[in-house]
């Protein structure tokens, strides 16, 4: 039994439909077994377990693990390309990185990064785009499992478009990938993203061949990309004549669902929406990766009307970076700057959308998200060093939503001090 002592946020009640921040000046969160079993003050937790260890946290902020809906595995060496829109971008940055994973060795070594990368930024659970290459896919799994993360992913499959070491047929694609659910659907954390990597590099019948893999488990996941660019929208309308839009092309085929994740929808159509709104399935918005490659302006408003989930995405090869506090800021900026219907975002939005919004997204709002009684402990101490903006910033802020405002607008990676995932300890600065 372990007793956190903190200053802690989080948002229980989605924003969105009226909740607000929770904010305890000095909690006491009692940890057992990687479980919470006791949220109050601080002095009631204390009196109830007077012989078990404290930990106190109050110089600093406790926040629950955050979760990042649509992150790019093979690209971490990509980030900072600034200057092309998509298609260019993929052609000369993302594309040749993602050939080298063809290599096991630098696979794992790229896999090391990744999950260093995710977890240092205050990362706990993602839904990883997997790689081309079913090795490359298992060493992503196997840093996962070393690291204690819980990560979604699975083998990307395209069949046209790409360079040629990036292309599969559909019956190869898909005894790869049943070799990969086989090993490591449902273990420990793991679970299997079925991912075509977008209906421009797929062809109908690689994607009717991902959606068979339902057969062999009935709750794998579902994640691509969908009206990112468009470029990339007219070039699927023109490769799929016979489908009513871009959505339309991974609904034909049986993949979509509530364990559905399409990232971007920059540009979706109102009864896309109206279809994404009725299966329940979840939209990752990667506002960086919006802005660095010209893609527009996403329409939160508009997904929220049509009862479409949305939560964050870093992307991070397009973006800057695998922060959800630097996604949720430019978020903000994003719906401030957005020529017709912006949606005005406040702090307890862009919380929830880094945390209990991801949980929601991703079926894993029985576990995680919100630091409360029940959940399991995967949490992120913000502790800036002294005399840093962040820390000048909390320490000043005269209300619980100006601090939280102030983990967004300055928060760096620098500042996640330790981070907490099923109450284990898996990386500490201070």
């Amino acid at each position: 039994m372990i007793i956190y002592r903190a200053r802690v946020y989080d948002t229980p009640v989605d924003p969105f439909d009226g909740g607000e921040i929770r904010g305890d000046a000095d909690a006491g969160i009692a940890v057992d077994g990687g479980a919470i079993v006791a949220r109050d003050a601080f002095a009631a937790v204390r009196d109830r377990w007077p012989e078990a260890d404290v930990v106190d946290l109050r110089d600093g902020v406790l926040i629950p693990g955050m979760i990042d809906t649509h992150v790019h595995f093979p690209q971490i060496r990509a980030i900072g390309h600034l200057g092309r829109p998509l298609l260019e971008w993929l052609d000369h940055c993302a594309l040749p990185e993602e050939v080298r994973l063809g290599d096991p060795e630098y696979a794992a070594e790229i896999a090391a990064e990744f999950v260093r990368g995710l977890v240092s930024s205050g990362t706990t659970s993602a839904l990883v785009f997997g790689s081309h290459f079913a090795s490359a896919v298992d060493a992503l799994f196997e840093e996962g499992e070393r690291v204690g993360m819980r990560i979604t992913s699975g083998l990307v499959t395209s069949d046209r478009i790409l360079p040629e070491p990036l292309l599969t047929t559909p019956d190869r694609s898909r005894a790869e990938a049943a070799a990969l659910i086989e090993r490591w659907h449902g273990t420990g954390r793991a679970r299997y993203a079925i991912t075509p990597r977008f209906a421009f590099s797929a062809s109908a019948e690689l994607l009717a061949s991902d959606a068979s893999l339902r057969e062999l488990a009935d709750d794998l996941w579902f994640t691509s990309h969908v009206n990112e660019n468009a470029a990339e929208i007219a070039g699927v309308a023109e490769m799929f004549p016979d489908a009513r839009d871009y959505l339309d092309c991974y609904d034909r085929a049986g993949l979509l669902g509530r364990r559905s994740i399409l990232a971007h929808n920059v540009a979706p159509t109102d009864a896309e929406l109206a279809r994404l709104g009725e299966l329940g399935a979840g939209v990752a918005h990667c506002p960086t990766s919006n802005s660095a490659l010209a893609s527009g302006f996403f329409p939160l408003r508009r997904h929220l009307e049509h009862g479409v989930r949305v939560a964050l995405g870093s992307d991070v090869g397009a973006g800057n970076g695998f922060s959800l506090f630097k996604e949720g800021a430019q978020a903000y900026f994003m719906q401030q700057l957005a020529p017709t219907g912006g949606l005005p975002l406040a702090a307890a939005h862009l919380l929830h959308l880094a945390t209990s919004a991801g949980a929601d997204a991703l079926g894993l709002s029985d576990r995680v998200g919100v630091l409360s009684e029940g959940m399991r402990f995967d949490a992120v101490w913000v502790r800036p060093a002294d005399g840093e903006p962040l820390d000048v910033g909390l320490r000043h802020a005269q209300s619980d939503d100006d601090a939280v405002a102030k983990l967004f607008a300055l928060g760096t990676p620098a500042d996640v001090a330790r981070v907490w995932i099923d109450g284990e300890l898996v990386t500490s600065r201070r």
